[in-house]
């Protein structure tokens, strides 16, 4: 598909989710107490609103909404939305000003209170079907590699195995490697790095990435010069692989540009504002469901001998000990009988999971499923011994065979979901629990909180990756 006919499509979208989020804001205005329909209200402000659209779309425009390197983050293209939306609220002010129509001003406040939930959904459900389109291999970019070393490879095999980015790896070049060889699933190099513009023209490549760790600097500025004058789009790898793009800022040091890596701030307001988020949401959470949580207790007692709880010694921030809570889900002798099926461990690396575990009773397989056997931790959450969101809280046994790197994870508090769960929590590898763990140390924010918190939701509901 073009990407002027995708463009299109996107606009179209857009347009009728601004029509939708004005037709609410006006209806909502005149529902309100107090507030009388106006005489001829309704036709002066479809005008005005008819009239703005095209402001409307010149915002989103300047604000890149319609250009895909700008919005490959969720939260990156939400908070353009939101000043989007804003300017345009603020633009159809000033054209009802400027045409001396009387506009309410309770009508242009609701058109933002609706315009950024309305369009935020819509954008959602837009980045849905491209990420469907795109698995199923349409809408791609045809892309050729620069690179057949570590980082040219690791890139090749993201690209292969998640296509939803959209691109489709044509081939890789590198003047280290033979032609012919393979060195990435499938792909093989089809050409040396001098030869890139007439291998990308050969095998109609529009887009070149260049992992900039197999190219020395001088022959990397020739060759975008060639490439970007040939119409073709480059991007180069910063080689910072698990450092997330909103920490980093592209800036001039002489000659050079060089990327500025936001530091993470431990201290502070921010950490207070996770703290307050923890504690409000968790005893919320206890408070409101509070018969559900007694029904589940009674469930447990009944099915099988034992307590209701189930207790165990975690490893937390700074390496301190603490009694993780737990519904318990396995019968009391669990512990005992571990030797009798570790040898069935399909977990990889320090992790214990077995899908279909002899120990676990029938009413801790359901809890399981649902993930409702972890609910008691929220009182850890509150005690201050964990948090909503972090690393898996894990078993001293565990620490033995973790790598270096992996005591990082203990620099902040052990949480109740994290990117693993939402990643697909038993599905996922140890590796990926390693570098998601780590990701998530390097790189916390309140709002990655409020966003991960939000994906557990339908984690848990659809019962991804759990047993």
């Amino acid at each position: 598909m073009p990407v002027w006919l995708t463009k299109s499509y996107l606009v179209a979208a857009d347009v009728a989710a601004i029509a939708l989020a004005l037709m609410l804001a006006f209806s909502f205005r005149t529902w309100l107490p107090g507030n009388a329909p106006l005489h001829d209200a309704w036709t002066r402000h479809l005008h005005l609103a008819l009239i703005s659209l095209p402001l409307w779309i010149a915002v989103f425009a300047y604000y890149r909404l319609y250009t895909a390197r700008f919005v490959t983050s969720r939260l990156e293209e939400m908070r353009r939305v939101v000043h989007a939306v804003g300017a345009s609220v603020l633009g159809t002010a000033v054209i009802g000003f400027t045409l001396q129509w009387y506009v309410a001003r309770g009508w242009l406040f609701l058109s933002f209170v609706f315009g950024v939930p309305v369009l935020g959904l819509e954008r959602e459900l837009v980045r849905r079907v491209f990420y469907r389109l795109r698995s199923a291999g349409r809408m791609v970019r045809p892309t050729l590699v620069v690179g057949a070393n570590a980082e040219g490879v690791a890139i090749c095999q993201m690209l292969r195995r998640n296509a939803s980015h959209g691109y489709e790896v044509v081939g890789l070049v590198d003047s280290a490697v033979p032609i012919g060889i393979e060195v990435a699933d499938d792909k093989v190099v089809v050409g040396t790095v001098e030869d890139t513009l007439a291998v990308a023209r050969q095998l109609g490549a529009t887009s070149v990435i260049v992992a900039t760790t197999a190219v020395a600097s001088e022959q990397t500025n020739a060759l975008v010069r060639q490439l970007t004058d040939a119409g073709i789009h480059v991007e180069l790898s910063s080689a910072l692989a698990d450092i997330a793009s909103g920490r980093l800022t592209v800036r001039p040091l002489g000659r050079f540009p060089v990327l500025y890596v936001e530091p993470v701030h431990r201290r502070g307001w921010r950490p207070a504002a996770k703290r307050a988020f923890d504690v409000t949401l968790s005893l919320a959470v206890l408070i409101v469901l509070s018969p559900l949580w007694l029904a589940i207790a009674l469930a447990v007692r009944i099915d099988s001998a034992g307590p209701v709880l189930f207790r165990q010694e975690r490893v937390g921030r700074d390496g301190m000990t603490f009694r993780v809570c737990k519904f318990r889900t396995m019968v009391i002798d669990a512990e005992a009988r571990l030797a009798d099926v570790v040898h069935l461990n399909e977990g990889a690396g320090p992790l214990f999971k077995l899908a279909s575990d002899p120990r676990v009773t029938r009413v801790g397989r359901v809890l399981r499923k649902l993930s409702l056997d972890e609910v008691p931790q929220l009182w850890n959450v509150v005690r201050g011994e964990m948090s909503l969101v972090g690393p898996r809280p894990a078993l001293a046994a565990e620490m033995a065979l973790w790598t270096p790197a992996l005591f990082d994870r203990l620099r902040v508090r052990p949480g109740l979901t994290g990117m693993w769960q939402v990643s697909g929590r038993s599905n996922a590898t140890f590796e990926e629990y390693v570098r998601l763990d780590l990701f998530y140390v390097d790189n916390w924010s309140l709002f990655a909180d409020m966003s991960i918190v939000a994906k557990t939701i339908p984690t848990v509901l659809f019962q991804r990756g759990a047993y």
